[in-house]
């Protein structure tokens, strides 16, 4: 059994295809917008901005070059033990785990080749996740919420904010739980199908496993407040994850088993925004290098990473130079913090 310490980074190549512009934003004009606010009951102190999101389809206009692709879904997502189970997990092509305020854990699921019936809880966003989502070509971030401060960065970031002052069909309460942990996302209201796999430039590729693996069947990493283990199950052909000590679940009750978890080393630093409380709140470094740790197949093989710039995607790879494939599946990436 493996134990790291941990916070956040990923990196990947993003992709050439061509942006969306639904007919209804061309109507609002990215620059009317709507105006957003935090979420009653979240913990980002939310103020009014605009937004230039608006109910979408997925049909991409023609690129410039490449494939054709559209945006990725990506949401916020709540890690409290009040927000377990957590809904629409096990649809995501890839979740990051990064550490947030008061050594707590979040989660940021990104959908592309399927759009589950509902996602949540959905919470507040935080300025890291801008460096991380800049691997897509302008994908759909739905969020609720963010601290004050950060709001005019969202803006400017080259995605598409979608909250619940932007997009109120889209959210639902959910009755039988308290907020901040009973907001529900429904992708159905935002697009019309999946986006597809080519929209996922992360920069990881699918393939056969590399040589030199080390058997282990077990991989805790550790925020200061928070814990994942990874647990390897052949029945399952995936690593049955635990979160603070307990089985992370579907609502159905079946363990969550991603094929490829990546333990991904970063530098994690003060930023520029808090909570509420007066917290600060950590910032994951996700361009750069640094050492990895890529689990599958119930073994675990030394990389290193490397994201040249924030519109890169993350490659892998050994100490000979060859590439580290991930399984087919998802792939779950959890910052741990470079000692």
């Amino acid at each position: 059994m493996a134990t790291v310490g941990t916070e956040q980074g990923a990196r990947r190549r993003r992709g050439t295809g061509a942006r969306v512009l639904v007919a209804a934003l061309l109507a609002a004009g990215l620059a009317a917008g709507c105006t957003v606010s935090q979420a009653p009951g979240d913990d980002g102190r939310g103020s009014p901005r605009q937004s230039s999101a608006t109910p979408r389809e997925t049909t991409p206009s023609e690129p410039e070059s490449g494939p054709e692709t559209s945006p990725v879904l990506a949401v916020k997502i709540d890690n409290a033990f009040p927000a377990r189970p957590q809904t629409g997990l096990d649809a995501a092509d890839v979740v990051y785990a990064e550490q947030v305020e008061g050594g707590l854990s979040r989660l940021l699921a990104v959908y592309a080749t399927r759009l589950p019936e509902s996602v949540g809880p959905v919470r507040s966003a935080r300025e890291a996740d801008l460096e991380l989502l800049r691997q897509f070509d302008r994908p759909v971030l739905a969020f609720s919420g963010a601290q004050g401060k950060l709001l005019p960065l969202i803006d400017r970031a080259p995605l598409e904010a979608v909250t619940p002052e932007s997009e109120p069909d889209a959210f639902v309460r959910r009755p039988g739980r308290f907020a901040p942990h009973n907001l529900y996302l429904r992708p159905d209201r935002l697009m019309k199908e999946p986006p597809g796999a080519a929209s996922l430039t992360t920069g990881f590729h699918q393939g056969p496993a590399p040589a030199g693996g080390r058997t282990d069947d077990e991989v805790t990493v550790r925020f200061p407040a928070a814990r994942f283990t990874f647990t390897w199950s052949g029945a399952r052909d995936g690593w049955l994850v635990s979160m603070d000590g307990t089985p992370a679940l579907t609502p159905e009750g079946e363990r969550l088993a991603p094929p490829t978890v990546v333990v991904q080393h970063v530098g994690v630093r003060r930023s520029r925004f808090g909570d509420f409380l007066g917290n600060n709140t950590p910032y994951t470094e996700t361009v750069g290098s640094g050492k990895a740790t890529v689990l599958r197949g119930g073994q675990a093989y030394e990389a290193r990473w490397s994201r040249p710039t924030a519109a890169d995607g993350t490659s892998f790879t050994t100490g000979d130079g060859e590439e580290v494939n991930v399984a087919p599946g998802q792939v779950w990436v959890v910052y741990a913090k470079t000692p």
